[in-house]
């Protein structure tokens, strides 16, 4: 039994290796943009629409109002990073039902690729919506003695999100794997049902947490111009 699809090459050429992580990534990306294309090349409206369609608008509108509930923001210029962070992982544990197909979301190195994009996007939501200079003020607050304490927990976050998804994956397909020994029948099924719910929960999860974070870093500038509102309603 193979922990993680790391372990598991299938090509090797000198300091070059071809192994499941790679590989199945690259499967969810192709499945991802050729059913992207495919669902997408022939739009229509009312009856004519097609189930891939309808099933792909029910999707972005969930997404869409996730992220306005969360982030108190039009969800429009979060949606391409967070939208495509969910497709991805919710995807890559789905497909785990297929046979010889290994998720590559049970991979620490697509885990931490993934939380350090979370930890780019931050600082880039945020310099865009307040500036370099907004930004950076947050991590000297309430006191400039809380500055590596502020970045400690910037970092310290980016690991837990990368560990958490790991974490939950790795461990569900080595249950699965244990069961499979044990009892090959029965539970293996339901382990599996219960592994595409996780994983589906999973995803949600790491989308959510990286929305909050974007917002968090975002959200600053809207708390400092508040108080300034204030005089001026009481000059009123």
């Amino acid at each position: 039994m193979e922990l993680t699809p790391d372990s598991i090459v299938f090509w090797r050429s000198g300091p070059v290796t071809l192994n499941a992580t790679i590989v199945f990534t690259w499967v969810v990306m192709a499945f991802l943009v050729i059913g992207s294309w495919l669902v997408t090349r022939r739009l229509a409206s009312g009856p004519d629409m097609s189930r891939g369609q309808n099933l792909l608008e029910v999707l972005v509108t969930g997404m869409r109002a996730q992220i306005r509930e969360i982030s108190q923001q039009e969800a429009g210029r979060y949606l391409p990073f967070v939208g495509t962070l969910f497709l991805f992982i919710a995807v890559s544990n789905i497909l785990n039902i297929v046979p010889g197909y290994s998720p590559p979301t049970g991979s620490l190195s697509t885990t931490a690729a993934l939380a350090l994009c979370v930890f780019i996007a931050v600082p880039a939501y945020g310099i865009s919506q307040q500036g370099l200079g907004g930004y950076l003020r947050q991590y000297v607050r309430p006191s400039v003695f809380m500055l590596p304490f502020n970045i400690i927990g910037e970092v310290s976050r980016t690991l837990a999100l990368a560990v958490r998804l790991f974490g939950n994956i790795m461990s569900g397909t080595m249950i699965v794997g244990i069961l499979l020994a044990l009892t090959p029948l029965f539970f293996p099924i339901v382990m599996h049902a219960l592994g595409l719910l996780t994983g589906l929960v999973q995803a949600y999860i790491f989308a959510v947490l990286a929305m909050v974070y974007i917002a968090s870093a975002t959200r600053v500038r809207e708390e400092r111009v508040e108080p300034s509102q204030a005089p001026a309603e009481g000059d009123a």
